[in-house]
C-alpha cells in the first residue's frame, strides 16, 4: 500500500467529515463521514478544494477569504478557519481545521482537512436557526465556535431579542458536553427564594409550598451546561451564593445541610450594563469577573443590516411554504429600525403573512404591517381607555389570546411573547 492510500485509509479514523488534500489544493480522498454529510466527490476529475467547497476558480486567499491550507503551509502547524461552504443543503457555516502531514524527509506534501458543521448554523435550511453572512454575525459565530472547544465561563451581552439563548445552545452543542443536558434558568422576574430553589433545589418543608424534596437545575446540569439568562436581575444575596457555587462547584439545597457538588459549564446572559450596575453597587465585582471569562457581544439587528434579506426570507419559509417576498419589500425592511431585533422582525413577517391577500408579500404589505403596529401604539399612548383595565388584566388577555391563536400550543405562544415556556406557565398560574 503506497503512502497516499495509507493516508486515505487514515481518514476513516476521524469522527467528522475529512478530506485529504495536496499542497496544490487537489482533493485526493474523502472519508465516509464526508460523503454522508456533503456527498461524494469524483476524485478522478482531480477536483480542487476551493472549487468543491466554494465554487471558486482560484484558491480562497486569492478570492478575498482566509485559506486554511495556505496558513498551514506557511506556519507548518494546524490552522483553523470559519468558512461558508456550498453543500447539498445550501450554504453552511463550517469550522475548518487544516492539519499538515509531513513525510519521513520532513517534506510537506499533504493536508488533512477536517470539516465540522457549526450547530444551528448548518444543515437543511428548515433546521437552521442561525442565519447570516454579515461581518458582525461571522464574528459572533467564530467566537462562539472557538470558546465551545474550551470549558471557560461565557458571558453573552446584547439587547433583548438578539438571540442570546440561541448562542448558548450553539456553544453547548459544539462543546464536548453536548451529550449531557443543558438546563436554563430565566432569572428575570423571579423572587430570591424561587431563584435559589430553582438553582439549588430544596428540602421538604424548607418554605411554604415545599411539599417534597426537589432537585435543582445545578444538579440536573451535572456533566453539561448551566445557562443563566438575565443574570443581572438576581439579588445581591443570591449573587453571593452563586459566586460560592462557581468557585467551589458545591452547594446546599434550600433548607438542607448536605454539601453537594456538580460539574457544569456556565454560560450567562444579560441585556443590562453590568459595569454600570457594579458602580451602583447592584452587582458584585468579584462575580462579574467569575462569569466574564470569555465575553461575547451578540450584535443587534442594526449591526447585522446586511442579514435582513436572508433572515426575512428564512422566517417566511418557516412560517409558510406558500408565501414569498418581493425585493421592494426587502428594501423597505432594510430601512426600518428594529428596536426589538430578531424577535421584532419575526413578528413583522408573521403579521405580513396574515395581512397578505395573495402569496406575495409586497412593499405595500410591509407598509400595512408597520402601520398596524404604529396606529395601535399611537392609540394606546394618546387615547385614554373608555374602561379602566388593570395591567394584570391586559397581560392575562394577551397571553390567553396567544395560547388561543396557537390552538393551545404553549411553546409557540411563549416564543411569540418572547418569554420562556416556564415563565408562561408561571404567569398563567398567577394571572388565572
Amino acid at each position: 500500500m503506497n503512502e497516499t492510500a495509507k493516508l486515505a485509509q487514515m481518514l476513516e479514523a476521524y469522527e467528522v467529515p475529512a478530506i485529504l488534500v495536496t499542497s496544490d489544493y487537489e482533493i485526493i480522498a474523502t472519508n465516509k463521514n464526508y460523503e454522508d454529510k456533503f456527498g461524494s466527490i469524483d476524485i478522478a476529475s482531480k477536483p480542487h478544494c476551493y472549487k468543491v467547497s466554494h465554487g471558486y476558480n482560484k484558491p480562497c486567499d486569492q478570492a478575498g477569504e482566509d485559506c486554511p491550507l495556505r496558513a498551514a503551509r506557511d506556519s507548518k502547524q494546524k490552522e483553523n478557519v470559519l468558512h461558508i461552504h456550498q453543500t447539498p443543503n445550501g450554504r453552511e457555516h463550517v469550522d475548518v481545521e487544516m492539519i499538515p502531514i509531513f513525510d519521513e524527509g520532513k517534506n510537506l506534501n499533504f493536508f488533512v482537512e477536517l470539516l465540522k458543521p457549526v450547530p444551528l448554523a448548518s444543515g437543511a435550511s428548515a433546521k437552521q436557526r442561525f442565519i447570516g453572512n454579515s461581518p458582525a454575525f461571522e464574528k459572533l459565530i467564530k467566537n462562539a465556535t472557538r470558546v465551545a472547544k474550551s470549558d471557560a465561563n461565557v458571558l453573552l451581552l446584547g439587547e433583548s431579542g438578539t438571540g442570546k439563548e440561541l448562542v448558548s445552545h450553539m456553544i453547548h452543542l459544539a462543546s464536548e458536553r453536548s451529550d449531557s443536558p443543558m438546563v436554563t434558568l430565566e432569572c428575570a422576574g423571579l423572587s430570591e427564594t424561587l431563584v435559589e430553589s430553582e438553582l439549588f433545589g430544596h428540602k421538604k418543608g424548607a418554605f411554604t409550598d415545599a411539599h417534597t424534596d426537589k432537585i435543582g437545575l445545578v444538579e440536573h446540569a451535572n456533566g453539561g451546561t448551566l445557562f443563566l439568562d438575565e443574570i443581572g436581575d438576581i439579588s445581591l444575596e443570591t449573587q453571593v451564593k452563586l459566586l460560592r457555587l462557581i468557585e467551589s462547584k458545591t452547594f446546599r439545597r434550600v433548607g438542607g445541610t448536605k454539601v453537594r457538588s456538580s460539574d457544569f459549564r456556565l454560560i450567562c446572559a444579560t441585556h443590562r450594563d453590568l459595569k454600570q450596575m457594579i458602580k451602583q453597587e447592584r452587582f458584585r465585582l468579584d462575580l462579574y469577573y467569575r462569569i466574564n471569562v470569555f465575553p461575547i457581544a451578540v450584535p443587534s439587528l442594526t449591526e447585522r443590516h446586511a442579514d435582513i434579506p436572508e433572515l426575512a426570507k428564512h422566517m417566511i419559509s418557516t412560517l409558510s411554504k406558500e408565501h414569498h417576498i418581493t425585493e421592494g419589500a426587502i428594501k423597505l425592511l432594510q430601512q426600518h429600525t428594529f428596536e426589538g431585533n430578531i424577535r421584532e422582525l419575526r413578528n413583522l413577517m408573521q403579521r405580513a403573512i396574515i395581512l397578505c391577500d395573495t402569496n406575495i408579500i409586497t412593499k405595500g404589505t410591509i407598509e400595512e404591517a408597520l402601520l398596524l403596529e404604529k396606529n395601535t401604539s399611537d392609540k394606546n399612548i394618546n387615547k385614554a381607555p373608555e374602561k379602566t383595565t388593570t395591567l394584570k388584566q391586559l397581560e392575562t388577555n394577551y397571553l390567553l389570546d396567544l395560547v388561543s391563536l396557537y390552538e393551545g400550543d404553549k411553546q409557540r405562544a411563549a416564543e411569540q411573547a418572547g418569554i420562556s415556556l416556564r415563565t408562561l406557565y408561571r404567569k398563567l398560574d398567577k394571572l388565572l
